[in-house]
């Protein structure tokens, strides 16, 4: 029995040892490792066809930009033109009517005939009778 005794007081010395031991390697803790896994991510290579292609489209907006931008101006150009041929012709017909009163006053007759640039056909026109008592020369001497 004494072995029998002797047995279990070394297995249970053997079992405290290893116990002792177990807790010491927990409470110290081993070196960790950890494990890092990047992500990294490589854009996809494209094709020339598609640098391409992407070009053009870039190239095409900044046409279509372009051109937007020069028919506005131009727009705004032709909206001057109208507006300044418009007050042209209010000049002309307040000048038609200054001479329409002038050559009233003057007593010259009017005539209807078209100017034309023609230079096969002549003009030909009646000629002007001089008014009575009035002056005709507009010089500075008399």
């Amino acid at each position: 029995m004494k072995t029998k005794r002797n047995i279990l007081v070394a297995a249970a010395f053997i079992v405290c040892s290893i116990m002792a031991v177990w807790i010491s390697t927990s409470i110290h803790g081993s070196q960790k490792t950890y494990e890092v896994q990047p992500h990294i991510t490589i854009p996809e290579t494209r094709t020339d066809a598609a640098r391409a292609i992407d070009a053009y489209e870039r190239l095409m907006d900044r046409y279509l930009d372009l051109t937007e931008k020069n028919l506005f101006r131009i727009g705004t150009d032709i909206q001057s033109v109208v507006m300044r041929l418009d007050s042209i012709d209010d000049k002309l017909t307040k000048l038609s009517v200054r001479i329409s009163g002038i050559e009233k006053a003057l007593g010259i007759k009017q005539t209807d005939i078209d100017i034309k640039t023609d230079t096969k056909t002549e003009i030909k026109s009646e000629p002007q009778t001089k008014p009575v008592d009035k002056k005709t020369s507009y010089s500075s001497e008399g």
